[in-house]
């Protein structure tokens, strides 16, 4: 079993935002910041790390990505803002 991160990237406090899961998530945060992986986040430019949830299973964490991309924008912003009100990079946080 690997482990696994569901992350919502952001370009801005109340910006685009976008929702994905990975088993590494210093190194695909690092690709969205610096803008290494063309598609949605290079083109919107979303590169702040806004909010991030720990799973034992990566299967589990693709299961929760799935769930948070159909919910309403509004459930997203209050899911980043119970934990990062002010939207701050959390990038430098996980060092």
């Amino acid at each position: 079993m690997k482990a696994g991160f569901v992350y919502i990237m952001a370009n801005q406090r109340n910006g685009t935002i976008y929702t994905g899961s990975t088993s590494n998530l210093v190194q695909r945060a690092y690709q969205h910041r610096n803008q290494l992986i063309d598609g949605f986040t290079k083109e919107h430019g979303c590169g702040l790390l806004v909010w991030f949830e720990a799973h034992d299973d990566l299967q589990e964490a693709r299961q929760r990505e799935l769930q948070i991309k159909k919910w309403n924008r509004l459930w997203k912003l209050r899911l980043i803002e119970e934990v990062n009100p002010q939207w701050k990079d959390l990038y430098e946080s996980l060092f």
